[in-house]
């Protein structure tokens, strides 16, 4: 009795599992372009590494209405103790694009970390644009991601 009990509960969990990574990603306010966060980078690397490294199917977890990945278990861990810490702002779509007031999609390698937030660009000539003044962009992006995100 409790085999099968136990059976069914892992069949169940597993089925869910499986039925929340197939669902499109509706509402969420991550940029999941391609199904993924981060174009499937793991967020806790740039942290770590100072760098981006793809992650893998294996380790994933479902934040916002995002999948996000990761390298290894215990990064998937670290963000799944502590979400807002490592996931990027703006949802992840280009910093300078939403501090002029749109969504943009972003090269995972051109990324910035400032007072242990994650900002992400366009790309690298978008990134050397955005760090001439990084508080003032960061400010005007502050102000446009609430009426934005939801686009």
């Amino acid at each position: 009795m409790m085999g099968t009990l136990m059976g069914w509960t892992f069949a169940g969990s597993f089925a869910l599992h499986a039925f929340l990574l197939t669902q499109p990603l509706q509402a969420s306010e991550f940029n999941v372009d391609g199904g993924l966060a981060i174009a499937g980078h793991d967020p806790v690397s740039y942290f770590r590494e100072q760098r981006p490294a793809k992650g893998s199917a294996e380790h994933s977890f479902i934040y916002g209405g995002a999948v996000f990945r990761f390298v290894s278990a215990e990064n998937r861990d670290l963000f799944a103790k502590d979400p807002a810490k490592y996931a990027p702002q703006y949802g992840g779509f280009c910093a300078y694009g939403t501090s002029r007031g749109y969504k943009a999609p972003i090269d995972p390698a051109a990324f910035t970390i400032v007072k242990g937030k994650l900002y992400l660009n366009y790309s690298a000539d978008v990134q050397a644009t955005w760090r001439k003044d990084i508080p003032g962009y960061v400010k005007k992006a502050d102000g446009h991601w609430p009426s934005i995100k939801a686009q």
